[in-house]
């Protein structure tokens, strides 16, 4: 089962595929360094320029600016309280005190050393989960691939966010996104509105892009971000070799925490936002000084550092097997996947097994030069990033934007169509409406289109078929439970607080 993990091993050492590796750690810790971007905007900023990359550059390039920019979310966290990504919000709570006191450079020491174990015990639960659950996923066939479709569909609307009609009008979305082009089975036009750029579909990187690469722009410009002189001469950095014994403490919440971590990222929907907040009140909870706790305790960073790197190999679990992201920032890597025409689910690891399992090492070692790359770079290189003037960055990634949407088919009806993604993408944030879905609905939309219509025409018409076995009767059942059980927790919370009132 794992001799295809060995046999990929030589393919991820070689030099241009490690390189990618290095650059995506380095470039990721740069963007999460600089707050309003994220791994996700990078990523979807990254995807169109990969298509004349061979599949794991490509592919090392996004695990290493995944595993970077989760760190470098710390540095604007610790320095100026302001979380680069959303999971380093737990890190400000004690990371920010710390930087007052003069020790922002070991706070900065103490996160990027977490990271690197909480992506080390992540890739490692990829690498031992996912082998065994593709071997199980094999055996569905298009009944049961498209429930897994429909249940990851259901997972991503009912578990993520609070407002479940926004996430069915998001996911509907998507699908409808799915079904413009060509009919696969009959080649009829279905919503091309006469133009002939879309009879071959809208390409999900395109989509990508406009969606979660163009709103964070527009934020980045439209507020300035008050730095007042970041210098990396105030860190109080040391070596990083002479701090590294005084981390020893923190064994027990770097298990605990990658644990949960880890745990978290399987979960679709739920994100290293989660992982943080659930670490950092488990570590908080535990501690024998908890007073200490958001004055700077330098434990606290190390729990939410730990665990929100601990959902990013993770999160890519049943994102391989099934096809369902558990973040998304692995929704969109499975867009990265598609470009490339590996399908992720049940048969990517039979017919690309050197790909996916070199993808697993790749997250392995970017995880470990965080601690090589982040340890020395970060603390004072990274720190003087936050000077950058706000103008200057996003019209850089405004034009790497437009020259990677350009270069996929070399015409301007692309430039235009990722544009009016961006539009609504930005009005979608604004409104609180979760893009995921959007994403999710498109990649699992023509999916679950294919294998329903399959099915049927196995079954003569008969939908009985979608229901023959134990296996399909399984996933409807999990569908419905996904459904069901955020509605029943929410009426038995607003039943609480209804007593709570009565009892005043």
């Amino acid at each position: 089962m794992y001799s295809d993990l060995v046999h990929a091993l030589p393919n991820v050492l070689d030099f241009s595929n490690f390189a990618a590796v290095v650059i995506g750690v380095i470039a990721g810790i740069v963007v999460g360094a600089m707050p309003g971007l994220s791994a996700t905007m990078a990523i979807s900023v990254l995807v169109p320029f990969t298509f004349g990359l061979e599949p794991l550059v490509a592919l090392g390039l996004m695990a290493g600016i995944y595993n970077g920019a989760m760190y470098g979310g710390a540095i604007p966290a610790v320095l100026l309280r302001i979380p680069g990504t959303p999971a380093a919000v737990a890190t400000t709570f004690d990371g920010y005190p710390m930087a007052q006191k003069g020790e922002g450079g070991y706070a900065l020491q103490v996160a990027v050393v977490s990271s690197a174990i909480g992506g080390i015990a992540s890739a490692i639960a990829l690498m031992l989960l996912a082998p065994p659950l593709s071997k199980v996923t094999l055996l569905f066939g298009p009944s049961e691939v498209f429930w897994v479709a429909v249940f990851g569909l259901a997972s991503i609307i009912f578990l993520l966010g609070n407002n479940v009609i926004k996430g069915l009008i998001s996911a509907c979305f998507g699908v409808f996104v799915s079904v413009i082009g060509s009919d696969p089975i009959y080649g009829n036009d279905r919503f091309t509105f006469g133009q002939l750029e879309l009879l071959d579909g809208i390409s999900i990187v395109i989509l990508l892009v406009g969606l979660y690469a163009l709103p964070p722009v527009i934020d980045l410009l439209e507020v300035p971000l008050k730095t007042d002189g970041v210098s990396g001469s105030k860190l109080g950095t040391e070596p990083i070799w002479r701090t590294l014994p005084r981390m020893g403490r923190f064994w027990k919440t770097w298990i605990r925490s990658s644990l949960i971590g880890v745990w978290i990222g399987i979960l679709p929907g739920a994100g290293g936002s989660m992982a943080a907040f659930m670490s950092y009140n488990e570590a908080r909870r535990t501690s024998k000084t908890p007073e200490t706790w958001g004055n700077g305790e330098p434990e606290g960073v190390a729990a939410s550092e730990t665990a929100n790197n601990a959902d990013t190999a993770s999160a890519l679990i049943p994102a391989l097997t099934l096809g369902i992201p558990g973040t998304a920032v692995a929704a969109v890597m499975l867009g990265g996947l598609l470009i490339h025409g590996l399908q992720p689910g049940p048969m990517l690891f039979r017919e690309n097994p050197d790909i996916v399992f070199g993808f697993m090492w790749q997250f392995l070692f970017g995880a470990i030069l965080l601690i090589f790359l982040g340890g020395s770079l970060a603390t004072n290189s990274f720190a003087r990033l936050l000077n950058l003037p706000r103008p200057l960055l996003g019209s850089v990634i405004i034009v790497l934007m437009l020259i990677g949407v350009y270069s996929i088919h070399g015409r301007m009806f692309d430039v235009y169509l990722m544009l009016g993604f961006g539009a609504i993408g930005y009005i979608m944030d604004k409104l609180k409406f979760p893009l995921p879905p959007v994403v999710l609905g498109l990649i699992l939309g023509g999916f679950a289109e294919e294998n329903l219509r399959l099915a049927l025409r196995i079954g003569r018409g008969d939908w009985s078929i979608l229901f023959a076995n134990k296996t399909s009767l399984l996933l409807v059942a999990l569908t419905v439970s996904v459904i069901v059980g955020p509605i029943i927790k929410r009426h038995l919370a607003s039943k609480k607080d209804d007593a709570k009132r009565a009892g005043r």
